[in-house]
């Protein structure tokens, strides 16, 4: 039956409170926030500096977004508990059970808004850049890079989100060395970067004749897709350019002119390789864009002294001990994130794009 106070709860409480006892949303606030806002449009010269004037009304746009949204949830909630009321005398089991699962489906809806309000990163609401990275494990590490880009392919499918194959790099086997695509949508970044880190397997290999049980390891790295030139500066003289054929996911050339852009950053010895594209300028510029991400991402890292474990350049580290997330096969199955302890027996739905309770259980998590 309906936890009827739980209800109350949802109904009477529009503020959140994050781990340091700060608001996070309040709808009286926001429209306060968004008059102020709408009245420095009408102010002289506001359309004069383009880079303000953009974050003003970007800022606008996302206000009245939100506001909709809580709005329109506070509205069904209000209309659903009007209707329990009316359906509580027994004998109308069917309309209770209706009214239940509408219930769930608000819930869900207000846990997911909830979710989005934690994501105030500079970064958090635009689009990444995901990348896989085979380690230990020979053939089987590079299947289970494989497994893994499927897997977070079909998360961002769920989610509504576009993906474009910058670079794929296939390896010996049916496997892939490293890859890396770019999803776009609302909340990418925010959603996906705690999917960074080691990814562990273990499971009979299909690769062995004695049908041996293998353990695997996939680095995976999550980048912002694009930060601001003014966080990170770099030096044309500082980066390498390479050219050379694109090639497809088949390991086929796509084109016979050298469109693909191998671009290095000598100071730091961090590469890129995109070949998305039959321009060779516009891959080059996605390149450059790409390294500022990664040096966004290597000066994040370090302020947090946990560059060791998001640098995929390590190799050697994508091994036992690193992992943030397990993932069994054999002799049991199970998926297990070792930061949150959230575990579920159901590999395939995991591999198949659920990976909703990680995702949420990690963010909560991060606040």
């Amino acid at each position: 039956m309906i936890c009827w106070e739980h209800l109350k709860i949802a109904l009477g409480n529009y503020k959140f409170i994050s781990a340091k006892r700060r608001t996070v949303f309040d709808p009286a606030g926001s429209r306060k926030t968004l008059t102020t806002l709408e009245q420095q449009t009408a102010a002289p010269g506001f359309w004069d500096d383009n880079k303000k004037a953009h974050e003003v009304t970007s800022r606008i746009a996302e206000i009245k977004e939100t506001l909709l949204v809580w709005e329109a949830l506070i509205k069904d909630s209000e209309a659903l508990l009007e209707l329990a009321k009316e359906s509580l005398p027994a004998g109308r089991e069917e309309e209770q059970r209706e009214i239940e699962e509408r219930f769930r489906e608000i819930e869900r809806a207000f846990q997911k808004e909830k979710q989005k309000l934690f994501l105030f990163g500079k970064y958090d609401k635009g689009a990444a850049v995901l990348s896989v990275y085979a380690g230990a494990g020979g053939d089987d590490a590079e299947d289970w890079a494989g497994i893994l880009l499927d897997m977070f392919t079909r998360y961002a499918g769920k989610q509504g989100w576009d993906v474009t194959t910058l670079h794929y790099h296939r390896g010996e086997g049916k496997g892939i060395k490293n890859a890396t695509v770019e999803i776009e949508g609302k909340f990418v970044y925010g959603y996906l970067k705690g999917e960074a880190g080691v990814h562990r397997l273990v499971r009979i290999s299909p690769f062995s004749a004695r049908k041996l049980r293998h353990t695997s390891f996939v680095m995976v790295e999550v980048l912002p897709k694009l930060v601001l030139s003014d966080e990170v500066s770099l030096n044309l003289e500082d980066i390498e350019i390479r050219f050379a054929r694109s090639s497809g996911p088949g390991g086929q050339n796509v084109n016979k002119r050298e469109t693909a852009v191998h671009a290095k950053h000598k100071p730091t010895g961090i590469q890129v390789h995109v070949e998305q594209g039959r321009s060779q300028a516009a891959n080059k510029e996605r390149a450059i864009e790409l390294l500022r991400s990664k040096l966004y991402q290597r000066m994040f890292a370090e302020e947090k002294k946990t560059i060791e474990e998001l640098s995929a350049a390590k190799g050697a580290e994508i091994e036992w001990g690193h992992q943030i997330r397990s993932y069994v096969f054999h002799p049991y199955k199970m998926v297990k994130d070792h930061r949150t302890n959230v575990e579920t027996s159901d590999v395939d739905a995991v591999l198949a794009g659920n990976l909703d309770a990680f995702i949420e259980a990690e963010l909560s998590h991060r606040q």
